[in-house]
């Protein structure tokens, strides 16, 4: 199911940023009334202001409903692990010897090392 609504929501997210990419900005009916370009009829006489902006609200309303579902069904999925949790675990710690039983070494100097 998270997958399933994962999938959507970047389906969701790249339509809407297509959509919002494809609109014309408010000064480019300008132009077209002057004579520079040609009006776009595709979505009829009314222009692709409508159609582009329905779908663009409604592309817009799911994908903040599908972020607000994701966010609650991950916030319960995250739990974090206590190192506290098992007390009853034993330590490995490493033994040290006592200092009365490490043997000591004298080392001495090579005579080529000894300054003269």
């Amino acid at each position: 199911m998270y997958e399933v609504l994962l999938v959507v929501y970047l389906l969701v997210a790249l339509a809407l940023i297509g959509m919002v990419l494809i609109q014309q900005g408010k000064g480019a009916d300008m132009g077209s009334s002057f004579g520079a370009g040609a009006s776009a009829t595709v979505f009829g006489s009314s222009g692709a202001g409508n159609f582009m902006t329905k779908t663009t609200t409604v592309l817009a309303t799911v994908f903040f409903v599908l972020s607000i579902v994701l966010g609650n069904l991950t916030a319960g999925q995250i739990k974090k692990t206590d190192e506290w949790e098992n007390l009853q675990a034993p330590v490995v710690s490493e033994q040290a010897l006592p200092a009365s039983d490490v043997p000591v070494t004298e080392e001495k100097a090579p005579a080529s090392d000894v300054p003269n």
